[in-house]
C-alpha cells in the first residue's frame, strides 16, 4: 500500500513516498516531476521514520550517505544512472559527461541528463551532485536554489572560506 509522509525541511517542505517498508520518492513541494496527489496514497505521518531522522542528520551536517530501503521507479537505463549517482561521494561533483561515460559512452549525456531529471529520490539519491561541463549549475527538479544549497551544504569549511561570495 503507498503512503506518504511530509516533513519539514531547510529546503522546504519534503514528501516522502513509498509502500511503507521501502522509499521511492522523496519529492519537494514545487517538485518539476511530482506525482499528483493520489498517486501518493494515503498520508501516514508514522511512516518512514527512518528517512525523517536520516534526512534530518543530513541537514544538521551529521550524516554524508544514507542507509535505507529504496525502490524508484524507472526504467533499465534511468535506474544504471540512479545507481552511479549513489557512488557521487558527499561533497563531490561529476558531470554528466562523467556519469554518461561511466554507464556506456560519452554519446549518452543528454540520455544521462533526462534519466537525471527523473530521479524520484532526490537529495538520497544525490542528484544535485552533477554539474554541467562548465561546473556551472545545471537543471533540478527542486530549483537551483536548491541545488545550490544542498551543494554548498556538502562543501568542505575550507571550501566555503575560500569563496568570494
Amino acid at each position: 500500500m503507498r503512503l506518504h509522509r511530509i516533513i519539514d525541511s531547510p529546503v522546504g517542505e519534503l514528501t516522502l513516498a513509498g509502500d511503507g517498508s521501502a522509499l521511492s520518492g522523496v519529492y519537494f513541494a514545487e517538485h518539476v516531476r511530482r506525482p499528483a496527489d493520489e498517486h501518493l496514497g494515503p498520508r501516514d505521518q508514522g511512516s518512514f521514520a527512518a528517512a525523517a531522522d536520516q534526512l534530518a542528520e543530513y541537514f544538521a551536517g551529521d550524516r554524508r550517505s544514507f542507509d535505507l530501503a529504496l525502490e524508484p521507479r524507472g526504467n533499465a537505463f534511468q535506474q544504471k544512472v540512479w545507481a552511479q549517482l549513489t557512488l557521487i561521494p558527499y561533497g563531490e561533483t561529476r558531470t554528466y559527461g562523467q556519469l554518461a561515460a561511466a554507464v556506456g559512452g560519452p554519446g549518452l549525456a543528454r540520455a544521462v541528463g533526462a534519466a537525471n531529471g527523473q530521479n524520484p529520490l532526490s537529495i538520497i539519491v544525490p542528484c544535485h551532485r552533477v554539474v554541467g561541463s562548465d561546473g556551472k549549475l545545471t537543471g533540478y527538479a527542486g530549483g537551483l536554489e536548491r541545488k545550490a544549497f544542498l551543494l554548498d551544504l556538502e562543501a568542505a569549511p575550507a571550501d566555503k572560506a575560500a569563496r568570494l561570495f
